[in-house]
């Protein structure tokens, strides 16, 4: 069999098992998913060996400490995969609630109706633990999915789909469930795009490169988790201890992750009291300061930041830095270099606070606290399927209600159309 027809085949068996998945009851949903965590513990060893191969390749070819991270498994990232699938099975199944009903003139009963979407492709990086993710959220919602991860992430994957899909054999729920792409060969990626007969949506989930590749080549709709660069504006009405404990956290907590401060915009009233503490904070971290020039002046030996580094998502310990005349001047910044992602303000003004809030053009804005908190589980969402920077169906995190869609469904006595 060709990998052209290999693909084709699970994207047949994943349309039969979504229709068989419309009778599965919430009760069952919910107990598989909490087999599926207590599987996934009970098997945490086979998964980290798995994973450990896939580092040990990894730091052969050079990749770099980030991409490692985002990589790695341990006890405690399988813990919180477990912990994620507990949690989605304890949120309310949307499928099948009535969004709205209303009454028209002739006696028509008309209900709005949650239902799956169908088949979801996800196609992502190098986050082994997005396949638990993706798995818990596309089954709960009804949905069949259809997982291809980085190629650098193999083994882990295999792994995790494996001891979850026997979880799924016992209950006899079809295999086209859940289903992973497990060639390395790029292609698959292209043939996939175009089963658009089968696949109802595919969200990608990785660098701009990959994002930008599937929105051109793919024939089925797209939803994108484009790339993060976030920015805190730090005000001039700022409690500055505050805003230091955020910046610091938002930047160097876990750098290698969408939701990370790649910039920092500083008022000028202030610039002088909070860059030069701040900016020492960040070097004790190993975090690479561009500034601005006016940057440059209070805090001596900062590289210069360009119009690409503004523009810049770099997943690492290196953070660009603006010093800015007005909220406005923050706004327009964000909103000219920014990727609709997450935003923070950090200020004590009420005023600018909401008017930070109406006019980024983020999916997250925040007032006095990290973006790092941009995140199906922080949201208390169980987990995410991605980040949406898109504006139709879904924007910001994506778990159960944004996998699925609506139909109407419509009740009469005998009336005709006259």
């Amino acid at each position: 069999m060709s990998l052209k027809q290999e693909l084709v085949q699970i994207a047949k068996d994943a349309q039969v098992a979504s229709r068989f998945l419309l009778s599965v009851s919430s009760a069952t949903k919910n107990k598989i998913l909490e087999d599926m965590a207590l599987s996934l513990s009970s098997g945490r060893d086979k998964i980290i060996r798995a994973n450990r191969k896939d580092i040990s390749e990894a730091k052969k070819q050079g990749l770099s400490k980030a991409f490692i991270d985002r990589l790695t498994l341990d006890r405690k990232r399988i813990g919180e995969m477990c912990n994620s699938l507990s949690e989605v099975a304890k949120l309310n199944d949307p499928v099948g609630e009535v969004i709205k009903a209303w009454r028209v003139p002739n006696g028509l009963w008309i209900h709005k109706v949650r239902v799956p979407i169908g088949v979801i492709a996800v196609i992502y990086e190098s986050r082994p633990n997005v396949t638990s993710d993706c798995i818990g959220l596309c089954f709960k919602s009804g949905n069949s999915v259809i997982l291809r991860g980085g190629r650098e992430a193999l083994n882990s994957n295999l792994s995790i789909h494996e001891t979850l899909r026997q979880v799924l054999k016992k209950y006899n729920i079809p295999e086209g469930a859940v289903n992973i792409v497990a060639t390395k060969d790029r292609k698959a990626i292209n043939a996939l795009l175009k089963l658009d007969n089968y696949i109802d949506l595919v969200i990608p989930r990785g660098g701009e490169s990959l994002i930008n590749m599937v929105s051109r080549v793919s024939r089925i709709p797209v939803i994108k988790h484009y790339k993060g660069i976030c920015h805190a504006y730090v005000d001039d009405w700022a409690d500055l201890n505050m805003a230091q404990n955020i910046c610091f956290n938002a930047k160097v907590q876990r750098p290698g992750t969408c939701n990370a401060m790649e910039a920092m915009l500083v008022h000028k009233h202030v610039a002088a009291r909070f860059l030069p503490g701040m900016i020492k904070q960040f070097k004790k971290a190993q975090v690479e300061i561009r500034g601005c020039p006016i940057t440059q002046k209070i805090v001596k030996g900062i590289k210069k930041a360009t119009a690409k580094d503004y523009s810049t998502e770099y997943l690492d310990l290196i953070l660009s830095v603006k010093v800015v005349a007005s909220l406005d001047e923050a706004i327009d910044h964000i909103n000219t270099y920014g990727s609709c992602h997450s935003d923070a303000i950090i200020t004590e003004n009420y005023e600018n606070a909401l008017a930070f809030l109406r006019r980024v053009d983020s999916a997250c804005v925040y007032v006095n606290a990290s973006t790092r908190f941009t995140d199906g589980y922080q949201f208390g969402m169980g987990a995410e399927i991605g980040i949406s920077t898109d504006k139709l169906h879904a924007r910001g995190p994506m778990s159960l209600e944004e996998l699925t869609t609506y139909k109407y469904m419509i009740f009469g006595d005998g009336q005709v159309r006259k």
